[in-house]
């Protein structure tokens, strides 16, 4: 079982707090398209598995036109067997969702959509350099699932400037009220070199208090676990059957490729990344030259990567694994440091499996780091 992972860099305009890589300009997108296609057949023999999920993320693949976009899955598809994938997802906005687009993802395979809604408060989406309205996402929203496609997620922002308590309240609600197979919500960060930072180092926004997140997170895991939702990942939600596969098996360490600019890739034992130069990628491409670069890590760095994808599961570290990987020493060692922590009640350690306790996930940084080596 194996992803792939597709970046598309490219959006409308570029959101206050977002530090993916990505430029608001579309000026090189057929070049890029092709270029994807030509790091596929280059490097789709690094993993040895078939791939199980296609992820089309950025960026806005939305962006894309349906040609753009048709030459690109057909494309994929001469290398990847689209008909037996398990799950085929792709990023969307709600401005670029309209019945025409539904039917161009339908036809080439897609069978799930993720969408950047953030709030259904307008003014708190102008701060955050939103294009769409909150009615732009409800309507995208139905746009969806008359269209027959129902596996949909939703992403959620709170402790959003100017955000209170109630109104993180209304847009959460207004979102689960759809009844959703899934969707995920982000305490806000404040991220060097995005807009936002530079308005908070500035005095022009104020974070959220520690007090006001841990009660907009409070609220959060309890409305969601009421409305029937398993909260299987720090930040995603779901309900019974439909966690996001792609990204689950990035939080099992699984295997998977990464296409593009910014994208990392992992064979299950080594990890390689590109660079962020779109100009660079397509000039490599165009004469079959690899692009990605192996990302040297050490024993203890492969052990913390372990320890932080575990620790943001409900599940968490699995410790026969544990122990397999890093001995029996070090197994009790990592219990040890553990016992402080259930102790408290911020963690917890049922049968062979030792997690964050939900109520405490929201300081998950916290915790993980005593156990960074």
């Amino acid at each position: 079982m194996a992803g792939l992972y597709i970046h598309i860099p490219y959006c409308h305009a570029k959101c206050s707090y977002c530090d993916f890589f990505s430029i608001p300009r579309a000026d090189s997108v057929d070049s890029y398209v092709d270029a994807l296609l030509v790091e596929l057949s280059l490097r789709r023999n690094e993993i040895a598995q078939s791939f199980s999920t296609v992820y089309i993320g950025g960026g806005t693949p939305s962006i894309l036109s349906e040609e753009q976009l048709a030459r690109l899955i057909e494309g994929i598809g001469k290398t990847v067997d689209i008909a037996s994938l398990e799950e085929f997802t792709i990023e969307a906005n709600p401005e670029d969702v309209t019945p025409q687009w539904c039917e161009t993802i339908k036809r080439l395979g897609v069978n799930r959509v993720s969408m950047g809604v953030q709030s259904f408060d307008d003014e708190q989406l102008a701060i955050i350099n939103r294009r769409h309205s909150s009615q732009d996402a409800i309507h995208a929203i139905d746009t969806l699932r008359s269209s027959g496609i129902n596996e949909i997620s939703c992403d959620l922002i709170y402790g959003l400037p100017g955000q209170t308590l109630d109104s993180w309240k209304h847009s959460l609600c207004r979102l689960l009220d759809f009844d959703l197979p899934h969707f995920s919500s982000y305490l806000l960060s404040y991220e060097p070199g995005t807009r936002l930072f530079q308005q908070l180092k500035h005095g022009k926004v104020e974070e959220a208090s520690e007090e006001l997140a841990q009660d907009m997170y409070s609220y959060l895991i309890e409305e969601a676990a009421r409305r029937g939702y398993e909260h299987y990942e720090i930040s995603n939600f779901s309900k019974l059957g439909h966690n996001a596969v792609h990204n689950s098996n990035y939080w099992r360490d699984l295997p998977y490729l990464g296409l593009g600019v910014s994208a990392h890739s992992f064979d299950g034992h080594v990890r390689r990344f590109n660079a962020n130069k779109i100009k660079d990628y397509i000039d490599c491409m165009s004469q079959r030259l690899l692009y990605c670069k192996v990302e040297e890590e050490t024993a203890d760095e492969r052990h913390n990567d372990y320890i932080i994808v575990a620790l943001r599961t409900a599940q968490g570290i699995d410790l026969n694994r544990y122990m397999f990987n890093w001995g029996t020493d070090r197994c009790n060692q990592l219990l040890s440091v553990a016992q402080q922590f259930i102790d408290r009640q911020q963690m917890t350690l049922n049968g062979d499996y030792l997690a964050i306790a939900e109520a405490h996930m929201l300081i998950s940084d916290r915790i993980m780091v005593e156990f960074i080596v």
